[in-house]
């Protein structure tokens, strides 16, 4: 990998990494906007605590170099099920937050995806060290 494919990779991960840490807290405190928005869903409260440990640990493995893929991944999974949501549950702007929420998914999900594009070395590297 480049040193400028490197640097960018960094850039996408810590993007990623800290919009997903910020809403951890709404997440984790039972803040009434999260909870709200997974009552919608119908998945309160433990769909709300399920995607904040997994968005956790998408965090986590964005931030160690070597599983930087697999957090990509991760976070690929969780933003388009947080996208699907918006467009067929919650709706593009969710109680007046002018599609914030939307928004940071579609940012998240972009930077992941570069990520995972940068690194698919290391995402080739493990399965060939499993066969």
């Amino acid at each position: 990998m480049t040193s400028q494919k490197k640097y960018i990779s960094w850039i996408a991960q810590i993007i990623a990494a800290v919009i997903l840490f910020q809403t951890l807290f709404f997440k984790f405190s039972g803040a009434t906007e999260s909870v709200h928005l997974f009552t919608k869903l119908g998945v309160e409260p433990f769909g709300r605590y399920g995607a904040g440990i997994v968005e956790l640990i998408t965090v986590v493995l964005l931030l160690t170099p070597r599983k930087a893929w697999l957090g990509a991944f991760l976070g690929i999974g969780v933003m388009s099920g947080a996208i699907l949501a918006h467009l067929t549950v919650l709706g593009i702007e969710s109680d007046g937050d002018g599609g914030y929420l939307f928004i940071l998914a579609l940012i998240t999900l972009l930077c992941c995806s570069v990520v995972a594009y940068i690194r698919k070395g290391d995402f080739f590297a493990f399965f060939y060290t499993l066969i």
